[in-house]
Order: C-alpha cells, then sequence, then structure tokens
C-alpha cells in the first residue's frame, strides 16, 4: 500500500469515528463525555483490541482518543494490544470484587460508555475503576515486556541491587517503570483539564499504578541435584492481579473524601481537592480520593446508571453486604431450589487415572426481591 493511501485511509478512518462518536453523543444527551469520559476503554470489550498490532490503522478508529493518545498509539502500536489487554483484566477484576455488592461493575454491551452514567460522578466507585484499570495497563504491558510479546521492551537490569546467601541474580526481572510510563503516558493523557475531575483521575490513576511497586516481590527458583536448593537464582515479579485487586478494594473500602476548591492562577481558574474532614489523616499517592457522594443502587435509575438489586443471587447467611438483608435494600428476598450435577465418589486407581460417579445435588438459591 502507498503511503499517500495510507494517509488517505487514515483520514477517512478518522472522520468515520468523528462522525460515529458525533452521534452517539448526540443520542445520549453527553455533550462532557469527550472531555470526562474514558470512552477509549470500550477497545477492550471488542473484538478490536486483537488485532491492533497488525492493523496500525485501527489506531484511528479506537474511540475517544485524544491528540496525544492517537500519537502514542501510531509510535508504539506493537503495545496497543497489551493496553487493551490492560484494560480488560481491570474490569474482569472490578467485577470480581464487586460481585457481591449492590454495584457489581456492571459493563452495557455495544455502548462506547461501558459503564453507563456510573463513572459521570466522581464516586469512589469511579475511583476504583480507574485505579483497576490503570494498573491493569501497567501489569499487561510490564508483563508483555518480560515474556518477549512486545519486542520495544524487555527485562528490567537497573533494580537488582547485590545478590544475597544462597542465591543469585537470573531469570527476567518485571520492570513495572516501563509498564507503568506507559499506562501513565496514555491513560493521563486525557486528564490535563484545570478541573477538579482530572485532578481526582490523575490521582487515583497513579495510586493504581503504585499499587504494582507495592507488591513486587523476589521470584526464585531451585538448582541443584535431585532438585536440592544448592543454589537458587532470583527476579523480580509482578504478583498475581487478584492481589493488586484486592489491595486496591482495600483501598476503595478506606477512599478518602474531598472538597473541590478553586484557584485564580495565571491560566486562569483551577480546581484542587483538600480533605473534608481535617481530624482524619490525610490521604497519601496511594490512597484513593473522590468527592461525591454513591447512590444507593438499590433500585433501577437511568440516571445514575444503577442496574438495581432485583434478581441478584444474596446470601442467606452472610451478615456483610452480600448478604440477604443489605443486598436486597430491606425488600426481602425469594428462595428456589435448583438441582446441580456434580463429580462424586471419585477414586484414584493405581496407575494413573481417577474415576468418578455423577451425583445430582439440590440446593437453595435466594434471590432479592
Amino acid at each position: 500500500m502507498s503511503p499517500h493511501l495510507g494517509v488517505l485511509l487514515e483520514r477517512f478512518f478518522e472522520t468515520l469515528r468523528m462522525i460515529y462518536l458525533g452521534s452517539f453523543l448526540l443520542f445520549c444527551g453527553l455533550t462532557h463525555v469527550m472531555a470526562s469520559y474514558p470512552i477509549w476503554w470500550s477497545l477492550a470489550m471488542g473484538h478490536q483490541y486483537s488485532s491492533i498490532g497488525t492493523q496500525p490503522i485501527l489506531c484511528g478508529s479506537i474511540p475517544g482518543l485524544v491528540p496525544k493518545q492517537l500519537r502514542f498509539c501510531r509510535n508504539y502500536v506493537e503495545i496497543m494490544p497489551s493496553v487493551a489487554e490492560g484494560v480488560k483484566i481491570g474490569i474482569q477484576e472490578c467485577q470480581h470484587q464487586f460481585r457481591g455488592r449492590r454495584w457489581n461493575c456492571t459493563t452495557i454491551n455495544d455502548n462506547l460508555a461501558i459503564f453507563g452514567p456510573v463513572l459521570d460522578k466522581a464516586t469512589r466507585e469511579s475511583a476504583f475503576v480507574h485505579a483497576i484499570a490503570s494498573a491493569g495497563v501497567a501489569f499487561a504491558v510490564t508483563r508483555a515486556c518480560a515474556d518477549g510479546s512486545a519486542t520495544i521492551c524487555g527485562c528490567d537490569t537497573r533494580h537488582k541491587g547485590p545478590p544475597g546467601d544462597g542465591w543469585k541474580w537470573g531469570g527476567c526481572s518485571e520492570d513495572v517503570e516501563f509498564g507503568s510510563m506507559v499506562s501513565r503516558e496514555f491513560a493521563d493523557a486525557r486528564e490535563n483539564r484545570p478541573d477538579a475531575r482530572s485532578a481526582m483521575n490523575r490521582h487515583n490513576n497513579e495510586a493504581g499504578r503504585m499499587s504494582l511497586n507495592d507488591n513486587m516481590f523476589l521470584k526464585c527458583k531451585c538448582h541443584g541435584l535431585s532438585g536440592s536448593c544448592e543454589v537458587k537464582t532470583c527476579w523480580w515479579s509482578q504478583p498475581d492481579f487478584r492481589v493488586i485487586g484486592d489491595y486496591i478494594k482495600d483501598k476503595y473500602d478506606s477512599a478518602s473524601e474531598m472538597v473541590v476548591e478553586k484557584h485564580k492562577e495565571s491560566r486562569g481558574w483551577v480546581e484542587t481537592l483538600r480533605p473534608k474532614y481535617n481530624y482524619f489523616k490525610p490521604p497519601t499517592e496511594r490512597d484513593l480520593v473522590y468527592y461525591e457522594s454513591s447512590p444507593n443502587f438499590c433500585d433501577p435509575n437511568p440516571q445514575t446508571g444503577s442496574f438495581g438489586t432485583r434478581e441478584r443471587i444474596c446470601n442467606l447467611t452472610s451478615h456483610g453486604i452480600d448478604g440477604c438483608d443489605l443486598l436486597c435494600c430491606g425488600r426481602g428476598h425469594n428462595t428456589r431450589t435448583e438441582k446441580r450435577k456434580e463429580k462424586c465418589h471419585c477414586i484414584f486407581h493405581w496407575c494413573c487415572y481417577v474415576s468418578c460417579q455423577e451425583c445430582v445435588r439440590v440446593y437453595d438459591v435466594h434471590t432479592c426481591k
């Protein structure tokens, strides 16, 4: 394909992208979405992210990219599949962490605003989603560099230090600084407005990325005769992403409420955040922050993006938020029986296989009214 034709196609797809986004904004009435909603996250919900690395022309068709993100995509198209994969694992982890809560991180198919209006407000939920998505991007890019999927990056050779007793450096230490840099350059590119929401998003994005640094660990492999551990080789490794999800969920539970302040600077009015309560410890760069209250998510509400909790499965014996009392918002619950086929009476045979029978067991399933 000639360079001239490539430029024409790029402009064509860019025009289509803007027409599509304009129609979306007009239809939804969300005239502010381009300024505040990270709709580029929707690339993780479709099939297009898997082919970004082989078809650079798709950079222009990713919805919601600001010019800096578009340039980044074109210059580093090789790692864009990892960026999309990072958003995807962030969404999956969000849905795991909130599986028993009134808001369960529901996504909307065939919608550029994949969480609906939930992220329009500067709530705890918005803080968590931004943090976990930014952490996911950094995690996936770092892992791709270490396993050789991306050739523009590799292992970390900067932060090894002297070896310890009985072990030496080896393997491939994961370069979390590079992954965090990619996440920062790409995810934060749209958060350059002088308003409170941009300040909040930047803070929570960075808190999510810092969770990777805080949870890196030394992973080792033994070497020696007959599996002995005479010598160990060790390298820095990221933990399983579930560890990161648990860590950021703890930050969600202890998130700091802020208030918005306006200051006049040379560039105009600038909004900043300060803690609402002086008698609490001020948030650190690792904590999540928010400044608007969450809806109760008990009933469906198109304005807030709440789907309600009717028909949600609840835990009858739990006194926590996943219990029928709290999850069902005092409306009560229904109970039905459900038959499930399961393997049972398993026997190990020498050597070497296991045989099982199939049993039908009856369970009580409780759902919110």
